[in-house]
């Protein structure tokens, strides 16, 4: 985790066992692992309530997006009866508008 090996872990431990104590040790030991157990369980809260806001502002602007595209949609439909009108060529001809699929009309 830290680059600690088994040399190190046992000089920590005997630098603690004579600072604290033998009587101490369980107890300090018990703490600490509290405290990590609780920092850990902290940091995952804090993850998850960051992804729920992630998730919940993608959400807002996909949902923006989406009325966007279709009030785009709504404004760009043509007025009833002018869907099937001919429209005059340059020379004049008449030239049957052509649908999205590339076809023309019927």
């Amino acid at each position: 985790m830290f680059g600690l090996g088994i040399p190190e872990l046992i000089v920590i431990f005997v630098i603690a066992l004579v600072v604290f104590g033998p009587k101490k040790l369980p107890d300090l030991g018990r703490a600490l692992g509290k405290g990590i157990a609780e920092f850990k369980r902290a940091s995952q809260e804090v993850k998850d309530t960051i992804e729920t806001e992630v998730r919940a502002a993608e959400n807002k602007i996909d949902i923006e997006k989406l009325k966007s595209d279709v009030e785009g949609t709504v404004t760009g439909v043509p007025a009833a009866g002018t869907a099937h009108q001919e429209t005059q060529g340059s020379k004049g001809t008449a030239v049957a508008e052509k649908g999205p699929d590339g076809y023309g009309k019927s």
